[in-house]
C-alpha cells in the first residue's frame, strides 16, 4: 500500500514539474521590444492575409511570450555595405511557434516551419527584394527578467547559445500582442519553391506583391536616403566640371569700366 501511494506521489510531482514546463515562466509574459520600441510582434508587423511585412519606422527586435507555452519573434535589421557605406541591406524576419523550458535555465524555441517569413532588399542594386520561408530553432543558454535601473521598467535579457548576450528588451505590453498560436499558412496554399521575387511597388494587386526596404542611413535608422542616383561620383565630377567651366568664361568676361 505505502508503495503505491509513495509512486502516486512521485507521478504527481512529475507531471506537476511537466505542466510548469508546458505552461512557460510567467516572468516571460507579455511582448518585449528593443530600445526604439517600433518593432513589435503582432498584426502591426506581419500580415497573415496579405502574407506581406508592414515595415517598422525604425529597426528593432521583439519577442511575445504567452504563459501556455507560445512564442512569436519579429526581427528588422540593416546589414553593412563596406563598398557602398550609403547603401547597406535589410532584412525582417518573422516566426512563431512554442518555447521550452528545459530546467537548466535556458529556453528553446521551436518554430512552426511552414509559417516563417523572411524578406531581404538591397534597394540600391536591384528594384526587387526576395520574399521566402523562414525556418531557424533558437537555443538561449540563459535568459533573466530584471528591472532596469534607469528606465524603471522590467527588462528582459537574452543569451544566445553561445553566451553572447542579445540586444536588452523591455517590456511594452501585457497581455503580449501576438497573432493567432497556430499555423497561418499551411503549405498547400505555398507557392511550389517557397520563395519569390517581390515588386518595389504596388503593380495592382496587393495581395501578391511585397514592397522591399528602403535603403537606411549607416549609423541612423531615423530618415531615408535620398535617390540612389544622387549618390553617384560620376555625376557630382561633371557636376564639378561645369562649375569650373562657368567660372573660368565668367572670369576672362571682360567688365566694364
Amino acid at each position: 500500500m505505502i508503495p503505491s501511494i509513495k509512486t502516486a506521489v512521485l507521478f504527481s510531482v512529475a507531471l506537476a514539474a511537466s505542466l510548469s514546463s508546458a505552461q512557460g515562466d510567467a516572468a516571460l509574459v507579455g511582448t518585449w521590444s528593443t530600445k526604439s520600441r517600433k518593432v513589435i510582434t503582432g498584426p502591426g508587423f506581419y500580415d497573415p492575409v496579405n502574407d506581406k511585412f508592414i515595415e517598422p519606422d525604425l529597426a528593432g527586435i521583439s519577442y511575445s511570450f504567452t504563459s501556455d507555452g507560445y512564442y512569436e519573434s519579429a526581427y528588422y535589421r540593416a546589414i553593412s555595405n563596406p563598398t557602398t557605406p550609403h547603401c547597406p541591406s535589410a532584412i525582417m524576419q518573422w516566426q512563431h511557434g512554442t518555447y521550452t523550458l528545459p530546467g537548466n535555465g535556458s529556453l528553446v524555441l521551436t518554430p512552426i516551419g511552414v509559417d516563417g517569413r523572411q524578406l531581404t532588399s538591397s534597394p540600391c542594386s536591384s528594384d526587387t527584394g526576395v520574399y521566402v520561408r523562414y525556418e531557424q530553432a533558437e537555443l538561449m543558454k540563459s535568459y533573466e527578467v530584471v528591472t532596469d535601473g534607469f528606465h524603471n521598467v522590467k527588462r528582459l535579457n537574452l543569451f544566445k547559445f553561445d553566451g553572447s548576450p542579445m540586444q536588452p528588451m523591455y517590456l511594452v505590453a501585457t497581455p503580449p500582442q501576438m497573432l493567432p498560436t497556430q499555423t497561418l499558412n499551411p503549405t498547400s496554399a505555398a507557392s511550389p519553391t517557397g520563395k519569390r521575387r517581390v515588386k518595389r511597388t504596388d503593380g495592382g494587386d496587393g495581395d501578391h506583391e511585397q514592397e522591399p526596404l528602403q535603403p537606411l542611413k549607416q549609423n541612423a535608422f531615423t530618415t531615408r536616403l535620398a535617390n540612389k542616383d544622387s549618390f553617384n561620383p560620376d555625376h557630382w565630377w561633371w557636376a564639378g566640371v561645369g562649375l569650373t567651366a562657368l567660372g573660368t568664361v565668367m572670369y576672362m568676361m571682360p567688365t566694364s569700366v
